[in-house]
């Protein structure tokens, strides 16, 4: 493809803050090569900040549990009808879709209606629900790059044509200044032990979840004085939503746009299961693991989920490496033991970073981004 050709449309779909993360990565790799690349689709600020045209941001998207996709059904459902309709209108070269497998696999099917070709970026977790939906994909998808070591032998004995590309967060994932720097602009002393409150990056998560972290603080505030609590918060959610939590805790203060950093230099983590987990790894920080969403969705997922551990860091290290709370475990009286264990324990400190380090491992090399790209480009232009 030379840079005097016709603009080339292509269509990116991601619906939540990881997605947009790896999605806008991407985008800036492809757009190397192919300045004269155009892509539309729904995503996040980062992939605007890369010059893709949003038609919904995913803001808008973020649903979670079976109970609240049935509330926005409607919606969504809406969402869908506007994407299929810009799809026909515009006739893309090339769909990419990035995890969000509710409504992705919807929109494969459509694509493939239309014979677009599909490029499938950050697999759905098709081997936590359960191995039914392969061989429906291996039909929808025409080349998919996964992030996990695990996943291509999964998918490729599938019939999906999948390869492993590395995992994107050992490019994105670092800090841009020291943490003598970042305790200065908090206010915090080097005596300071800080703890890390991670409640996600939806509504729901951080409704069900922040309550709880924060009772921990509380309740170990009460017994450690030199702890200070800061929760990341996530700018994809109303500071309304934070502000209705929290009551003049002592010594909890809220930090934006700062996730990474507090990761890298917080001493003690409490992080909401997710891509999340895998980001604290890499940034060597000993933390626990809590999940919980409405009973419903708690029932169904017990009938449905195939694996032992739900966070990703352990479901990768194949070990229950770092500790789980989830859903009747997650109160912050069960957490607390364990949380002073990694707290002030040098051992087990030590004991779980070197776990971490052997997770970073498995996760291949540098430059999964450029590959993928490469990847996207070659079934673009067959």
């Amino acid at each position: 493809m030379s840079h005097n050709d016709i603009k080339h449309t292509i269509m990116i779909v991601a619906g939540e803050a990881s997605g947009d993360l790896h999605a806008s990565a991407l985008v800036h790799e492809m757009h190397r090569g192919h300045p004269d690349l155009r892509f539309i689709g729904i995503g996040g600020d980062k992939m605007k900040n890369q010059g893709v045209e949003l038609l919904y941001h995913i803001n808008e998207m973020s649903v979670l549990g079976f109970g609240d996709v049935i509330k926005h059904f409607p919606f969504l459902r809406r969402v869908f009808k506007s994407l299929v309709s810009e799809m026909e209108q515009r006739k893309p070269d090339l769909i990419i879709l990035i995890d969000y497998p509710g409504l992705n696999f919807k929109f494969a099917r459509e694509a493939r209606r239309l014979s677009i070709p599909v490029f499938y970026y950050i697999a759905p977790q098709v081997w936590a629900w359960g191995t039914g939906r392969l061989k429906k994909m291996s039909r929808l998808i025409d080349k998919m790059a996964v992030i996990l070591p695990f996943e291509q032998d999964l998918f490729t004995n599938a019939g999906v044509d999948a390869t492993f590309v590395g995992h994107p967060l050992l490019d994105s994932f670092g800090v841009d200044i020291t943490r003598a720097e970042f305790l200065s602009q908090h206010n915090l002393s080097e005596n300071d032990r800080i703890i890390g409150l991670l409640p996600g990056s939806r509504t729901h998560e951080v409704k069900r979840l922040l309550p709880i972290m924060l009772e921990t603080a509380r309740l170990l505030n009460s017994k450690h004085r030199h702890l200070k609590f800061l929760v990341a918060q996530s700018p994809t959610i109303s500071d309304e939503i934070y502000e209705n939590t929290i009551h003049d805790l002592p010594n909890v203060k809220f930090v934006s746009g700062e996730t990474y950093r507090l990761m890298h230099f917080a001493d003690f983590l409490i992080v909401k299961s997710g891509t999340s987990t895998l980001e604290t790894a890499l940034a060597q920080t000993p933390f626990i693991i809590v999940y919980k969403v409405d009973p419903f969705s708690y029932y169904l997922g017990k009938l449905l989920v195939k694996i032992k551990h739900i966070g990703l860091v352990n479901v990768i290290a194949g070990d229950c490496i770092v500790p789980e709370f989830i859903q009747h475990d997650c109160t912050a009286k069960n957490m607390i033991p364990t949380i002073e264990t990694l707290l002030y324990n040098k051992d087990k400190r030590e004991i779980m970073k070197m776990e971490f380090a052997r997770v970073k491992k498995l996760l291949g090399d540098h430059g999964a981004s450029a590959r993928a790209a490469e990847l996207a480009l070659s079934v673009m232009q067959k």
